[in-house]
């Protein structure tokens, strides 16, 4: 009995001690082996994708700030000096003297912008010389993003070589069919609808993925598609000439409905509308603003990226359609 007794203990005892007889778990991913700092949300979406839990993340620009300009506040000098790689999204996105100075001080700071402008320069739209920065606003465009950051965590963890590797090929499929399924929808809508006048100039290539025919995007006829009061970086700084130059637009193509945009200053458009009305058209503002440059909050339906995007798609076509 006493021997029996003693049996069933070491059997506990090795169990506790050494796992015997119980399936060993996989090694752990949750802890972090590389420190990122993105300066923006769509930015720290695609890093979340491929760094999983191995990566500790934060965003610099959060909530509904302009990313065009931004200047270093308290505490961000810190959040840039202590972070193993930072993410930026170039083509003068973040034109902001403090910021732009910080990021290029930083040894491992890499341009997501200018790496899709290196190795993929005729998807890159150029407005007076200028590249245009919105490049996630399609979304086959944006998942050559992956590939940067895949590399950079790739080469500060390279024990998680496989695991990223395998995050980033499932980010890229997930891409790729929401990007389609984006495009299908859009695409029902009449083509004598589909055009699109927002706050400030960030839906170009929008427009030119999902908006626009494959004839036009061919020709480069794509462009008719949109219109906005407002250049790259908003500043609300507008002369009749910009104003004059949408109403016109609006008459043209009989446009009906202008979209706010949910971290740009309506006034713009509110002139807009007021200016139509004595041409005689009778032009709305939609009641729901477009993401464009901010993702909108956390837990929201357009929260994440892609889920940013496809919000955008649903509000145009329920306006597009009323």
């Amino acid at each position: 009995m006493k021997k029996a007794v003693i049996t069933i203990l070491i059997n506990v005892l090795c169990l506790v001690l050494t796992g015997c007889g119980v399936e060993k778990q996989a090694p752990s991913s949750s802890k972090s082996f590389v420190r990122v700092l993105s300066t923006t949300a769509m930015i720290d979406d695609i890093v979340a994708k491929v760094g999983g839990d191995r990566v500790e993340r934060q965003v610099l620009i959060i909530g509904e700030i302009d990313p065009h300009g931004y200047e270093l506040v308290k505490g961000d000098d810190e959040k840039i000096t202590e972070s193993n790689l930072v993410f930026f999204n170039g083509l003068n996105l973040e034109h902001g003297a403090s910021l732009r100075y910080k990021i290029t001080s930083h040894a491992d700071a890499i341009s997501l912008g200018d790496f899709v402008l290196k190795n993929y320069p005729e998807e890159i739209l150029f407005e007076q010389g200028q590249p245009d920065p919105h490049i996630w606003m399609d979304v086959s465009l944006w998942s050559h993003a992956i590939e940067p950051v895949l590399g950079a965590l790739v080469s500060k963890d390279p024990e998680g070589k496989e695991y990223y590797e395998a995050r980033a090929q499932s980010a890229y499929k997930e891409m790729t069919k929401v990007h389609q399924e984006i495009r299908g929808k859009l695409q029902q809508v009449p083509e004598n609808l589909r055009y699109l006048v927002t706050s400030h100039d960030a839906f170009a290539y929008f427009t030119r993925a999902y908006l626009a025919s494959e004839n036009e995007r061919k020709e480069g006829a794509w462009k008719k598609r949109m219109a906005a009061p407002e250049g790259f970086s908003p500043d609300g700084q507008l002369g009749a000439a910009d104003l004059q130059k949408i109403v016109d637009y609006l008459v043209e193509y009989q446009v009906h409905v202008v979209f706010p945009e949910s971290n740009v200053s309506p006034d713009s458009l509110r002139k807009i509308v007021f200016a139509s009305k004595e041409k005689g058209m009778t032009i709305r503002m939609s009641l729901k603003s477009l993401y464009g440059d901010s993702m909108g909050p956390s837990g929201s339906a357009s929260g994440n990226y892609l889920g940013m995007i496809e919000y955008d798609a649903d509000v145009l076509i329920k306006e597009w359609s009323e």
